[in-house]
């Protein structure tokens, strides 16, 4: 595991003030946005982790006692061995002192946020870089985060002394104990701001629209989520963005239909370029793709395309155009084309009869009987 003070570059006994200087100098030298170099990414987490633990004065006294920034050290000085339970934080409740873990931060990492975004299936296919609008909380630029006006500073709470708590005595079956509570003055904080900034009314971040351009890889599908690390909503009193997840939904589109890495489209052939066979021109994703139909095309019949379908998300190659032949049959005969289509059934062998289809030996059902068998 990193160490926070050197992943920070400040000293064990750095003041608040220099680890927050320092950690936004690097937060701005490896955030995402400026730095796109390959190691960038995982400086910047390391950084944001190293700021969260060394920017709360409970965590920080946790990890500097024992080295483990969750406060366990695996052994069984001072309570049951991994439980975080001692018996000197009863007496400590009961009996005074503001308890090992001091003050709460205020400072604290923001949420993480969720918005989703439309894409075109053609963008799906080959990826994209979309433009987004995010609405969110961005740390005040007036005071920087300080949560106080310019020139000021939080004070030391005048009831609880700095400590965030306050005791009192209450009878018990025990006799009277002291009981401590977070002090109401300060909500528990230690400090209190005599001049909150105007701005932001003393949280140290404001509500604010920015524009991102995200990179949507090919193969997502609607529910892909992509994340973008430190994009999300700025902490309280300047403390680090938590992640913005972006929820992808892409679009029907009029031609083409999705199944997993396949795309399927229909292509109505009319009756006689079925029967006769011909080539046509579909337009795909791709670009123009000429269809060879075979001479007594049947309709249901599917051609396949090989590697015209979407990009596997999370691998190499596509998947498949499925092209669906559907067989048109003519309407709205006038009589010249009814005569020429009843002479083509009468040299197939087709009788009419009054408009309906002669079932003789040599017809259709004759031929159909013949394949069932008898039954």
């Amino acid at each position: 595991m990193s160490n926070h003070y050197e992943v920070l570059g400040v000293a064990r006994d750095a003041s608040g003030e220099e680890i927050k200087k320092a950690y936004r100098k690097l937060a701005r030298k490896f955030h995402p946005d400026v730095n796109s170099g390959p190691d960038a990414a995982e400086e910047f987490k390391l950084v944001t982790r190293a700021y969260e633990v060394l920017s709360d004065p409970q965590k920080r006294r946790v990890y500097d006692t024992t080295g483990n920034e969750n406060g366990t050290d695996n052994g069984f000085g001072g309570g049951y061995a991994g439980s975080g339970f001692a018996f000197h934080d009863i007496f400590e409740t009961f009996f005074g002192g503001g308890g090992p873990s001091g003050p709460p931060s205020r400072t604290q990492r923001g949420q993480d946020a969720l918005i989703a975004v439309r894409i075109d299936l053609k963008d799906a296919v080959f990826g994209t870089n979309k433009k987004i609008e995010v609405d969110s909380a961005a740390v005040c630029p007036t005071c920087d985060g300080s949560c106080t006006q310019p020139g000021t500073s939080p004070k030391t709470c005048d009831i609880c002394g700095g400590s965030g708590q306050v005791q009192r005595a209450v009878r018990s079956i025990l006799g009277q104990v002291m009981t401590t509570a977070a002090c109401g003055t300060c909500q528990g904080y230690g400090t209190v701001i005599p001049h909150p900034c105007n701005e932001c009314n003393g949280d140290g971040r404001i509500r604010s629209r920015r524009s991102l351009t995200i990179k949507v890889p090919a193969g997502v599908a609607t529910g892909t989520r992509i994340q973008l690390s430190g994009q999300g909503e700025a902490g309280t009193a300047g403390g680090p963005q938590g992640d913005l997840y972006v929820e992808i939904r892409v679009n029907s589109d009029p031609t083409f239909l999705r199944e997993g890495d396949d795309l399927h489209a229909t292509l109505s052939v009319p009756m006689t370029a079925a029967a006769l066979g011909t080539t046509v021109t579909l337009s795909s994703f791709d670009g123009d793709q000429e269809l060879t139909i075979r001479p007594g095309t049947q309709g249901g019949e599917v051609i396949t395309l090989k590697g015209l379908g979407v990009t596997h998300l999370r691998g190499y190659g596509r998947g498949d155009l499925l092209v669906h032949l559907s067989v048109e049959t003519p309407r709205n005969l006038d009589g010249a084309q009814e005569e020429l289509l009843r002479r083509f059934a009468e040299l197939r062998g087709e009788q009419f009869t009054d408009g309906q289809l002669a079932s003789s030996g040599s017809g259709v059902f004759a031929r159909l009987r013949e394949r069932l068998g008898n039954f």
